[in-house]
Formats: C-alpha cells, structure tokens, sequence
C-alpha cells in the first residue's frame, strides 16, 4: 500500500511539473518583427541582436521581409495580427502609409513599436531610433572641416518615404546656409536603390564637374558614387560623406575616398528595443532616463533617442575596431602599410 501511495505520488507531481512546462511554453512572449529589407548592410546585425537579446529574455521573435514592398509589409503586419503577437516591431518602409494597419493591431490589443523610423500619425507605443538632427549636422559639419564653407555640394538621399530623411537632410541643410555652401542639386534614391547614385553622377556630368561634395544618404549610396567617381577619376577630389559606417565605407575612409562616416551603435539600439518589447508585452510602461515623449503627428508617443557618433580617420581604430564592430585587418585591407 506504502508503495502504490508513493508511485501515485510520484506520478502526481510529474504530471504536474508538466503541465507547468507547458504552461511556461503557451505564455512565452510571442514578437513579430516586420523589417523593410535587408539590402542596407546594418539591418541584418540589428536583426541579430534583437532576437537573441529577446530569446534572453524568454521571447521568441518571427522576423519577415518585406522587401521594400509596402503592400506585403501590411501582410505581415496582418499576419501577425491573426497570429495574436504580443508585440510588433516594425522598420517601415513608407513612414505615412501604415496608420490602419496599426490600429488594426492595436484594436487586437497588440503593442506596436516603431523601429530606427517613425510611423506618422498612429498610436505606436514606443519610437526608438537615433537621433536623425544629429546625424545631419554631423555630416555637414564633417565637410565643413574639410573646408567646404563657400562651396557646392550635391544631395543625394535615402527614401523619400522615410521619415528619417528629411529630418537629417534639414539639420544638413543648416549647416550649409550658415556656411555659404550652395546645394547644386538635391535627389532621393527610392526604396533606397544604392545604383540611384551612380545613376545621378553618369547622367549630370556637367553638376558633378561643379561640386565639391557630395552628401549621400547612407554609405551604400555612398559606395555606388565613389565607383562612379572613380570611373572619372575624381574619387578622393570630391568629398563624401555618408551613414550607418558600412566596412566598404570605413575601408573607403582610411583609403582617402570617404570623409567620413556616422556610427550608429546599433547593439545598443536593438538590445534597448528588445528590453522595451519585452516589458510592453508584460504591460509594463517602458522606463529610464533615455525615454521622453515626442509627437509624431496626431499622437504623443514615448519616444528613445541614441546618439550617433562621427568616424573619421582620426578615431576609425577607436570607435570602430575597438569597439568590434569591424576588424582591424577588414578595415585596412586595401591599404595594410596605413595600419597602425
């Protein structure tokens, strides 16, 4: 009798410790993240980071692309939405056109959080990106000690649908009025085509030959007009500058081609929006000393802003290479005898 109460027992309470396992199991935190692409370099490092941060944290992340197509960007946010995600993480790709789907999302009691862009006009729970007025004054102010004050520069951005862009090339245009520098031109490269560059230089020869720098959007951007310029053997005459400090870029820095560079920690970025989704999924208001409120339009919506820091060749070895971000024999490939 002794026997069969303790097998009873034992039974009992492994019964029970399985159903407290597949308890754990059905409440672990569900995140769909919805990215734009991942032609830009950095997107899939933000990727990685996130998810195994969130993994960390007891979440499980289902990442999709949307391959620069605003149409299935909506799908997957559907998609999401009948799979009942506890939060949804979106780097969209036209900062105006997902107001319905976030408020289908959110009438589904999910949160939303808006990843390194702004969504206009919707009730997003959270905005986390860099600080994009900084990002533009620094590359302005990059050319201008490079002695660019009194001359001519091209623009050539990003998407004209992110809302980043106008906020970096505002505070960029700042700069260039205080400085006396005359913008030639000003283009955007949609969906953030890298070849848009090369393009613009091949098809105005006669605005290039009268420029002294060009601005360009990212470092991708950037990559394509200085394969462009050096085809005319004016790489290293004009200046360039650039964002998001791609390898290709900070090899291009220390070579002479490039200017510079805005370094965008974005370990810090996707672990902090990581850490926020989490706590949102678990109805827990997003807390600290980096959080404030901005509007986005229509709403007031908690709002974290990292800064960004310039690279040049001054501190390429210790912000870049010592912080990890890229290796040191990566970095001067092209030009060993320059290492240090």
């Amino acid at each position: 009798m002794v026997l069969c109460l303790l097998v009873g027992v034992t039974a009992c309470g492994s019964i029970e410790k399985e159903n407290q396992v597949k308890e754990q199991e059905e409440k672990k935190i569900q995140i769909g993240m919805s990215f734009d692409s991942f032609v830009i370099e950095r997107w899939q490092r933000d990727r990685d980071i996130f998810v195994s941060v969130a993994k960390e944290l007891g979440a499980e992340v289902n990442v999709q692309n949307a391959n620069g197509d605003v149409e299935e960007q909506k799908k997957q946010i559907d998609y999401f939405i009948q799979k009942g995600m506890d939060v949804i993480v979106i780097i969209c790709i036209d900062s105006a056109s997902l107001q319905d789907s976030v408020e289908k999302a959110k009438a589904a009691g999910i949160k939303i959080v808006a990843y390194d862009r702004l969504i206009v006009d919707s009730d997003v729970d959270l905005y986390i990106s860099f600080d994009n007025e900084m990002v533009g004054t620094m590359m302005a102010e990059a050319l201008i000690d490079e002695g660019l004050s009194g001359g001519n520069v091209v623009m050539i951005g990003g998407s004209p649908t992110d809302n980043n862009v106008p906020i970096v090339e505002g505070a960029f245009r700042e700069i260039m009025t205080k400085n006396h520098v005359t913008i030639l031109d000003a283009v955007h490269a949609d969906g953030w085509k890298a070849e848009e560059a090369a393009n613009y230089i091949y098809e105005h020869p006669s605005v290039i030959a009268d420029a002294d720098a060009i601005m360009c959007g990212n470092d991708d951007l950037a990559t394509q007009a200085v394969r462009a310029l050096s085809e005319k053997r004016k790489a290293g005459d004009i200046l360039v500058v650039g964002q998001d400090a791609d390898l290709a870029a900070c090899q291009r820095i220390v070579e002479g081609t490039q200017v510079m560079t805005v370094y965008k920690p974005v370990e810090k970025l996707a672990a902090r929006a990581a850490e926020a989704a989490v706590a949102l999924a678990r109805d827990h208001e997003v807390t600290g000393d980096d959080v404030t409120r901005m509007s986005n339009g229509e709403y007031e919506i908690p709002y974290i802003g990292l800064e960004p820091i310039r690279v040049d060749r001054d501190n390429m070895d210790e912000v870049i290479i010592g912080s990890g971000f890229h290796l040191k024999e990566d970095v001067y490939l092209n030009v060993p005898d320059k290492m240090p």
